[in-house]
């Protein structure tokens, strides 16, 4: 034993670090971490393996050697501990320390990318600000999420065992760089010589070009034509730290700056919101308030009007809007006797951004994602509840979950709205999940209950509010509709897609038999969408394409069955007012999409929820895409069964460029300076 002991001894008295020594170890552990970064990658590829489509293997090929630019920025940030070494034997020689930083940030980075495998099958996004929006949510909930929703246990035994192979690799390393015997260590002017080499070499590794101005973005990734390609290109962790530092940021940076001097930026704005049924009101202190009269010929004889916000309603596996697969029968026998609009988009990709876009008429702004839970989002809106509450509505808004999620409660209360249903007010429901709370159909038939008490006495507006169609799926155990298959990985959703839809279906049917079905107006639309094997221009328009259905008396004999009109979430305030008709003072950041001049193809701005700093503004049949990291694309798009966009270039695109710009930077500062509601924020 004593024997063994010195040995040991004899060992470790051996070991000198040698300035080559260091610099081997140095640089298998990054080799190692390398070989992590491309095997995560991969297994992000072979998991989302339908986004490939015909993508041809030379393509993929390329976005691997993008990533390798980015994973080599992550590898640099971990080494920054052995180069600094570089300048000190006797921090050279503590391998231990060396062996659990390299173990302990590899894990880490490994842990994040086998969380985004799931991460973007669901969302078509790196890792970004929604991480920690969801960190910031009630923690039981977000538990119960992932627990139900993903298979947590199996990423877990994956971590360990991947974590366990990282460590014995850099013991490995540290063994096979130790060297024999007693080594003469360099000189200080030595060390000092080889570490500014490595530093420059680190300094342009991290930067990941060598072009002059800012490092390597985002941008730089997406040199494909295909989209998941592009992304498969981005490091998770990397696209994480970003958000972080645009959440975190006491600048906050995500904030767009202006780029338009502000009369300009106003006027556009003006030009591009108002019509000629709109006055002017408070110019010099608000961008767009207005008095809105819309003819008396284009009103319809209604009341009431009830909102139905359907979680994760994509518009391409509806089938009146051409999809094949009978996922929505319900909706589609629905919209034979409404008017359906089969261009239209939600702001956001999230339901919260489909929340205040569609009820208080806000859009989805840089900076401003989670208007719902910011400072900003107290301030007084112009939306439907502020101007149906003017005009002594009642109201009432059913939801399946908890109100304290995305501070429902807290904001709407504000707006304006004082009744709220949500899923400790249900008694006996047919299913209630551990989760988000009870079943679509329970949801609905409180609604109907809620609606018939109401009818006789003031009109009402409602806002029913579905979930069981998100992740993990709220669904009884006997289901009224026959599970989805044959579409891989998204059968499970398309089967919530197709409960709800049948809850919808089972929702009219009642109201139909209810007095106060006759005068009301039914605005049902998608909160947002999701995305499916096509990734469709960088936004991913199958995450915001969603349909609009308004059913009310006579809407088809005035207004036909399809409009082919662009719009968004926020026009859907104005559209509701332009059908009850009278006077209205309001500042919605859209129009009465029934109501604009002659050849208006209708416009919307849509931007995707987390910290992407990328947006667009939809017109007609083009999209124009903006971002900070990239120059700006303009596409012309198709939705429907050939749902497809294809690059193009334009004479008129400065102008819808301006015209994107203007109305984010003045709908930004009407926020900030809160001047957005029907009335000044400040008191005079």
């Amino acid at each position: 034993m004593a024997n063994t002991d010195a040995l040991k001894q004899q060992g470790a008295r051996a070991f000198t670090p040698t300035l080559k020594s260091h610099l081997a170890y140095t640089l298998l552990s990054g080799l190692v971490i390398m070989l992590m970064l491309s095997l995560v990658r991969l297994a992000l590829l072979v998991y989302n393996s339908d986004m490939i489509g015909d993508t041809p293997y030379s393509t993929v090929a390329e976005g691997f050697l993008n990533g390798l630019r980015f994973d080599l920025r992550v590898v640099v940030y971990l080494s920054i501990p052995l180069l600094l070494a570089i300048l000190s034997p006797w921090a050279m020689a503590q391998r231990g320390l060396f062996r659990f930083w390299l173990t302990i940030t590899s894990s880490v980075v490994m842990f994040l990318g086998l969380m985004e495998m799931d991460f973007y099958r669901e969302f078509h996004q790196r890792l970004n600000g929604l991480v920690f929006q969801y960190i910031k949510e009630d923690p039981k909930t977000v538990m119960s999420m992932l627990w139900y929703g993903f298979p947590v246990v199996r990423y877990l035994l994956a971590w360990l065992f991947g974590t366990w192979l990282l460590s014995l690799l850099f013991k490995g390393i540290d063994r096979l760089t130790r060297g024999n015997g007693v080594q003469r260590i360099a000189p200080w002017y030595n060390r000092l010589a080889v570490f500014m080499v490595i530093l420059l070499v680190a300094v342009v590794a991290a930067r990941g070009t060598l072009r002059q101005g800012p490092p390597m973005r985002w941008g730089d990734a997406f040199t494909t034509d295909s989209n998941f390609v592009n992304q498969l290109g981005l490091n998770g962790t990397l696209t994480l730290i970003d958000a972080a530092k645009s959440r975190f940021g006491e600048d906050r940076a995500n904030i767009w700056k202006p780029v338009l001097e502000q009369n300009l930026a106003t006027q556009t704005v003006r030009e591009q919101l108002l019509t000629p049924n709109d006055t002017l009101v408070d110019a010099d202190e608000a961008a767009i308030r207005r008095d809105f009269v819309p003819p008396a010929e284009r009103t319809l004889p209604i009341k009431n009007v009830v909102v139905i916000l359907m979680e994760s309603f994509a518009g391409h596996s509806v089938g009146a809007l051409g999809s094949p697969n009978n996922i929505t029968p319900y909706f589609d026998k629905l919209a034979k006797e409404g008017l359906l609009f089969d261009r239209f988009f939600s702001n956001g990709t999230h339901t919260h951004q489909g929340m205040f876009a569609t009820m208080a008429c806000f859009p989805n702004l840089p900076g401003f994602e989670y208007l719902m839970q910011t400072p900003e989002g107290g301030h007084k809106l112009s939306g439907l509840p502020a101007l149906l509450s003017a005009r002594d509505y009642d109201d009432v808004y059913v939801y399946n979950g908890d109100f304290a999620w995305d501070n429902q409660s807290g904001f709407f209360g504000n707006q304006g709205m004082t009744t709220f249903i949500g899923r400790n007010d249900f008694v006996n429901p047919v299913f209630s999940d551990p989760t988000w709370g009870v079943s679509d159909q329970d949801m609905f038939d409180r609604g109907n209950e809620e609606l018939a008490k109401h009818d006789g006495k003031k009109p009402i507006y409602a806002l029913l509010q579905t979930l069981s169609n998100h992740t993990p799926y709220a669904l009884p155990a006997d289901l009224p509709v026959e599970k989805v298959t044959g579409q891989g990985r998204l059968d499970e959703h398309l089967t919530a897609m197709r409960y709800s839809d049948w809850a919808l279906g089972q929702f009219f049917e009642k109201a139909r038999k209810e007095p106060y079905f006759k005068d009301t107006l039914f605005v049902i639309v998608g909160d947002h969408g999701f995305g499916n094997q096509q990734q469709v221009t960088e936004l991913d328009l199958g995450r915001f394409n969603v349909p609009l259905l308004l059913i009310a008396p006579g809407i088809q004999e005035k207004f036909g069955a399809v409009n082919h009109t662009v719009g968004t979430q926020v026009d859907i305030v104005p559209t509701i007012m332009g059908r009850l008709g009278g006077e209205t003072r309001h500042q919605c950041w859209g129009r009465d999409l029934l109501n604009l001049p002659e050849g208006d193809q209708g416009v919307g701005m849509i931007k995707p929820s987390g910290s992407e700093q990328i947006v667009g503004l939809v017109e007609g049949d083009r999209i124009l895409i903006e971002s900070k990291d990239m120059s700006p694309r303009m596409y012309r798009y198709q939705l429907g069964r050939e749902f497809k966009a294809e690059l193009i270039e334009s004479p008129d695109q400065p102008e819808m460029l301006k015209k994107l710009e203007a109305y984010i930077q003045t709908a930004t500062k009407s926020l900030l300076d809160n001047t957005a509601g029907v009335v000044h924020g400040t008191p005079k």
